[in-house]
């Protein structure tokens, strides 16, 4: 089969590794790919909000699925476009990607539907923000209502912080919208919680923790994502029962009776408290960075998986996973979040021995001239599967060692709760 991979970040990097595995593979493009990618499938430099370009590759190429790594064309409505043009596409539709292209969509859905998620309150007037914080108190959660890559979220801890952010988001700091969602703040621990979804039945896909934060030990500002592990800790069998219950299969109910049903990754954001899920948010793609560890750990054929979930045929599928712990850490451009360093050569990389317990996953790299240089502010993800948690992240910070890239950092700690409950028991 021939597969188009639609994005340019390490979760469309780890996405081709694992298509490409495949004894069904036939041609597999990356549009546009990265300096990754180009070693294991076709690029083809595009511009993806393109939709008219990228169907004419599709078709050139002879492509039998697509699939959407990023949630931007996803939200502007590419399923829907390619649909119509007879081709085959692995991804929610325009209107069930609201589901993470409007925060305020998904807090009504809830609402509608008593998913548990915390207290909230929309607003476009800042007066009436400003009585909803008194009324609340803080901590609390600001947000832009549309994307903003992974930056438009901040807990403020005094109302001075949080007066600051929502005047930012009402002035139009993130393009996509100038409405801020407000949420009581919910205490607990995080978890990354994906299915995959067909219009006949959805199957889970793993569960990871995610580190936002750009600082050890979740200081400083949010990212798009520092660094993950897989499997989470948190999930449990009876917890696993009521994220599918109460949150997971009334999602997909409700999308069902908008005459839109869900199809594609789900990604659900949780907040676990005293052994009850809350819904923070839901992306509708595979996580970056949790996607790298996943797919390190995933078994079952990838190709064999999406071409059943875009035939409506999965409810016989069973999904299978190595027993192995995964881990991947970021290596960002100095500056990140803020302004970062750009264009940096990146050296060494050809040193580093590679198989299927440790892989780099390239991000926001390009190749010149034979060599790689640094585009994005995330630009590798050191990925290491092992038995322990904690011999994984050894061997990612060995490799890190290793590429010594003068213009990066990184966060030594990703996963620093559960390797010291591990090595305190």
């Amino acid at each position: 089969m021939n597969f188009a991979v639609i994005g340019s970040g390490g979760r469309e990097h780890a996405i081709c590794y694992k298509l490409s595995q495949s004894k069904r593979i036939g041609r597999l493009i990356c549009i546009p790919g990265n300096a990754g990618t180009e070693k294991i499938a076709e690029n083809i430099d595009e511009n993806i909000s393109d939709f008219e370009a990228v169907y004419k590759i599709i078709k050139r190429k002879e492509i039998d699925i697509v699939l959407v790594g990023p949630e931007q064309p996803l939200v502007d409505g590419i399923v829907n476009y390619l649909k119509k043009r007879s081709i085959k596409v692995f991804g929610p539709n325009q209107l069930a990607s609201q589901l993470e292209g409007s925060k305020s969509f998904m807090k009504e859905m809830c609402k509608k539907n008593n998913i548990p998620t915390a207290e909230y309150g929309v607003f476009e007037n800042f007066n009436e923000a400003e009585n909803f914080i008194k009324q609340i108190g803080i901590p609390i959660v600001v947000k832009a209502d549309g994307l903003a890559a992974g930056k438009g979220v901040s807990i403020c801890k005094s109302i001075e912080e949080a007066k600051k952010k929502i005047i930012e988001i009402l002035d139009g700091k993130f393009e996509s919208s100038k409405k801020v969602v407000l949420e009581k703040f919910l205490k607990g621990e995080e978890l990354s919680y994906f299915v995959i979804v067909d219009e006949n039945s959805y199957h889970f896909f793993g569960s990871a923790q995610d580190h936002k934060r750009v600082g050890e030990r979740d200081t400083g500002p949010n990212t798009g994502g520092m660094g993950a592990y897989s499997p989470s800790k948190l999930l449990t069998k009876e917890l696993d029962k009521k994220i599918r219950k109460k949150i997971i299969e009334p999602t997909l109910i409700s999308m069902k009776n908008l005459g839109n049903p869900y199809t594609g990754f789900l990604y659900a954001g949780l907040m676990i408290n005293d052994g009850e899920p809350y819904l923070i948010e839901y992306n509708i793609r595979m996580g970056d960075p949790e996607c790298q560890v996943l797919m390190m750990r995933l078994k079952t054929d990838l190709v064999e998986i999406v071409d059943l979930a875009t035939k409506n045929s999965m409810q016989n599928l069973k999904i299978e996973w190595k027993n192995d712990n995964c881990i991947t850490i970021v290596l960002c451009a100095k500056g990140y979040p803020e302004k970062y360093i750009k264009d940096s050569e990146i050296k060494n990389l050809n040193k580093i021995l590679l198989n299927k317990k440790k892989q780099i996953f390239h991000a926001g790299t390009y190749k010149k001239n034979e060599k790689t240089f640094s585009k994005g502010g995330r630009v590798l993800n050191i990925t290491c599967a092992d038995e322990k948690l904690s011999s994984a992240r050894e061997n990612s910070l060995e490799i890190l060692e290793k590429i010594n890239w003068k213009d990066g950092f990184f966060r030594k700690d990703i996963g620093w709760k559960v390797i010291k409950d591990d090595e305190n028991n």
